[in-house]
């Protein structure tokens, strides 16, 4: 009876959420100079009312320990959807008080874990998720890219290229493995690129990023591709908000960290909180603010 009741909540949930995305046509390109700005994206009512009905329904004491874990997870979810960090970890963290092996709970607990810059609980998280699960894909991306926040690029390369390796056509996916394999030696990281190049999907418009990065595009063309096909206002937001964060990937490369700043700031801007983008587009900000007072400190030690 009480599982019953859940499956059903679950579906009126999947149906509330269902109309969240609306198709919006883009009538004009907000700019300033060449760079196109986003319309940061609005929470979602929806999700807030979903929020309010989980929080009805894990009041109730008939439920099963592992109807409440997949109440967590996903009210969980929603949280971290409307940028509700806090409220979405304590979810993840009671989800697998109440069923251990939820190896979707460790990996969305993990992500906390990074952008706090708790690496070694991020590793036990993501470890955790690849021993419940070998075959969790995102977890290799994930614990990938917490060793390559937390220093250790080579051990990186493996677990962002066995993410890759899922979807060798897939443009982000070469672009974490290639910042992790440029952390290692900047020289082999562009040999790197360009070998993997040949695999993409030529048709996404993000490509286009991995040639800005080989040097073979600049930011206008970035800029014109993202907006082939888009056809609403969200769609456009969400992926200035993964272009944003790349452009300042590639000025943090460059050595412009006054533009790198900006385009990271832009990223956090959109409100796309449950983008990868998005969620490390502070820790970008906050490495570089740490390499100004580093070298500042170094200035001064010689003056």
């Amino acid at each position: 009876m009480c599982r019953n009741v859940s499956l059903i909540f679950f579906s009126l949930i999947a149906a509330i959420l269902s109309g969240c995305a609306q198709t919006v046509p883009v009538a004009e390109r907000p700019q300033m100079g060449n760079l196109l700005l986003a319309e940061p994206a609005p929470i979602n009512p929806r999700s807030e009312m979903a929020i309010a009905r989980y929080n009805q329904v894990l009041s109730s004491t008939a439920l099963s320990d592992e109807d409440k874990a997949e109440l967590h997870f996903q009210r969980g979810m929603l949280y971290d959807s409307v940028g509700l960090g806090g409220l979405a970890q304590f979810d993840y963290s009671q989800a697998i008080n109440f069923k251990p092996d939820l190896a979707e709970a460790y990996n969305s607990l993990g992500i906390h874990y990074i952008q706090q810059s708790d690496f070694l609980q991020a590793y036990e998280a993501f470890d955790s998720t690849l021993e419940i699960n070998p075959e969790y894909d995102f977890a290799f991306l994930n614990r990938g890219i917490a060793l390559y926040y937390g220093g250790r690029a080579e051990l990186a390369t493996t677990d962002l290229a066995a993410f890759l390796e899922k979807d060798e056509s897939d443009p982000f996916r070469a672009l974490w493995s290639y910042f992790a394999h440029h952390d290692v030696s900047p020289e082999e990281g562009q040999i790197y690129l360009a070998t993997i190049r040949p695999s993409l999907d030529n048709s996404h418009w993000a490509t286009t990023l991995t040639d800005l990065f080989l040097g073979v595009v600049d930011e206008n063309d970035v800029l014109n591709s993202l907006l082939v096909g888009v056809s609403s206002q969200k769609e456009l937001t969400d992926r200035l908000c993964e272009a944003y964060f790349y452009l300042g990937k590639y000025h943090t490369q460059k050595g412009n960290s006054g533009i790198a700043s900006n385009y990271f700031k832009l990223a956090l801007s959109t409100n796309v909180f449950d983008y990868v983008e998005h969620r490390y587009a502070r820790m970008e900000l906050n490495r570089l603010r740490e390499r100004a007072n580093t070298e500042k400190t170094a200035d001064s030690a010689t003056e």
